[in-house]
């Protein structure tokens, strides 16, 4: 069963299939989450990417709906899309016993990662302004289907357990 905070899935199809259309509602959320308020973790403001802008819209949106290495072949991934209230959703309520989280260190990135119930993770990246101020800037949400992801994921939180 779903915690009564975990919105529900934003769907293709109450856009009548149209792709611009469902792109522009999933859109509407993430600026209302991320662009027209800020939420935070552990006293920390969570700030988007805004940087380059593609279609108007911020790298940081672009990173949570689209999937692939490659920025300029990167293609939309339509279960993500669905779950874009999730993100900010799992920030507010990442001490629920239903996410794992855990830091993280990808290179020289320290990285807050947040997983939820094994479904959906959101990855943050811990920064620091340049008057000083720490906060989190976020990297990626995706879904978690793959085995291999799961495991790898798995992996990583038994590590940050382990010191």
């Amino acid at each position: 069963m779903d915690p009564a905070w975990l919105p529900r899935l934003l769907r293709l199809d109450e856009s009548g299939g149209d792709w611009t259309r469902f792109c522009e509602s999933v859109y509407s959320i993430f600026a209302r989450d991320f662009i027209g308020s800020q939420p935070q973790l552990e006293g920390r403001w969570v700030r988007c990417r805004r940087d380059p802008l593609y279609e108007g819209k911020e790298a940081g949106f672009w990173h949570c709906v689209q999937e692939g290495a490659d920025e300029d072949s990167r293609s939309p991934d339509i279960r993500r899309c669905e779950r874009i209230a999730w993100v900010r959703a799992l920030i507010e309520h990442a001490n629920d016993p239903q996410i794992q989280a855990w830091r993280a260190v990808r290179g020289t990135d320290n990285r807050r990662v947040l997983w939820f119930r094994e479904e959906f993770v959101v990855v943050l990246g811990e920064r620091t302004s340049r008057g000083g101020r720490e906060y989190f800037q976020l990297i990626t949400a995706y879904c978690t289907d793959r085995q291999h992801t799961k495991q790898r994921l798995r992996n990583e939180s038994a590590r940050s357990k382990n010191g």
